[in-house]
């Protein structure tokens, strides 16, 4: 393991995991989560992370002081490592993962053509259904991934760019027509976890997404004592997202209308109707504010019957 690879992680976990391990090499780790808020292609620039901590500032109360603490000051290691011969990149099969792996491949794209870039990515493992995370597997297990590691051609990092551009455009509809139209792509996980970010766009049945609709059948279906056992259940059952307790506290929080109280959980006559769609939520929890990359994300209908996108005209 040379010293001269650069790993380029998803979370600090991984890191810190591939650091017990005794991997040797440079570390950085990708700390963001591009699959929520607003997006641009110019990955890296002022711009973008200005963009980037108006999200967090304003959907999750970040600092300034910690927005450039916890992922500014790693991703100018990023920008100062230029000597290392091999770039591996560590991600996850989920759409978290997926997305933060898009930009960091446009991001190497722009400023380290010609290096050579190799890719992990966790999921399924032998002839297994269960979708595992870099955090579930053991030594054997993460030294057969990295041996096993897939070399990324030019043209591959090239096509994980354009998708990225496309996930960053005012419409995800040309996206929609072409992310499953690489069959021999190295990121064999890439399809999915795009399916699943198109089915975040509002339901032309009820006007909440497929996220906030599996929330409401949760709070259903099962007796939650509370808001925390409810999301701890999601985070566990809903892997294909990603998404950690804040993403679903931040959701809840968007759908409060549509329960009765928390502690139990209890939807409301409201939550009940829009979850058997006798009713549509649309206008109530629309805004011209939310994003999904860089399209907004209730210009957009998702027609559940022909899983289409339908753009809305003003």
């Amino acid at each position: 393991m040379s010293s001269s690879i650069l790993h380029i992680t998803n979370g600090d976990f991984t890191t810190n995991y591939l650091k017990e391990l005794n991997f040797s090499g440079d570390f950085i780790t990708w700390r963001e989560m591009l699959s929520e808020g607003k997006t641009t292609t110019d990955v890296g620039s002022e711009a973008f992370w200005k963009n980037r901590f108006e999200f967090f500032k304003t959907s999750y109360k970040v600092s300034k002081q910690k927005f450039i603490e916890y992922t500014l000051k790693e991703y100018r290691n990023l920008c100062n490592k230029k000597s290392n011969k091999e770039i591996v990149l560590w991600f996850e099969h989920d759409l978290f993962c997926q997305i933060n792996m898009l930009a960091v491949l446009s991001w190497l794209n722009r400023y380290r053509k010609g290096y050579d870039i190799s890719l992990i990515c966790s999921g399924k493992i032998g002839n297994s259904t269960k979708m595992y995370s870099i955090s579930e597997l053991n030594k054997n297990q993460i030294n057969n991934h990295f041996k096993n590691r897939v070399a990324l051609s030019q043209d591959d990092i090239e096509y994980a760019d354009y998708i990225w551009q496309l996930y960053c455009s005012d419409s995800p509809l040309r996206l929609e027509t072409v992310y499953k139209s690489n069959p021999m792509s190295p990121f064999h996980y890439l399809a999915t976890a795009i399916e699943a970010h198109l089915q975040r766009f509002p339901s032309i049945k009820n006007g909440l997404n497929k996220i906030e609709n599996t929330v409401l059948e949760a709070a259903q279906n099962q007796n939650f004592t509370s808001k925390k056992e409810l999301i701890s259940t999601l985070i566990q059952e809903q892997k294909v997202y990603g998404l950690g307790d804040l993403q679903y506290e931040y959701s809840i929080d968007t759908l409060n209308p549509l329960f009765n109280s928390f502690n139990p959980v209890k939807l409301s006559k409201k939550g009940k109707q829009v979850l058997e769609n006798q009713l549509n939520f649309y206008g109530q929890i629309r805004n011209d504010i939310s994003y999904l990359g860089g399209s907004k994300k209730y210009s957009f209908l998702f027609q559940n019957d022909s899983k289409k996108l339908l753009q809305i005209t003003s």
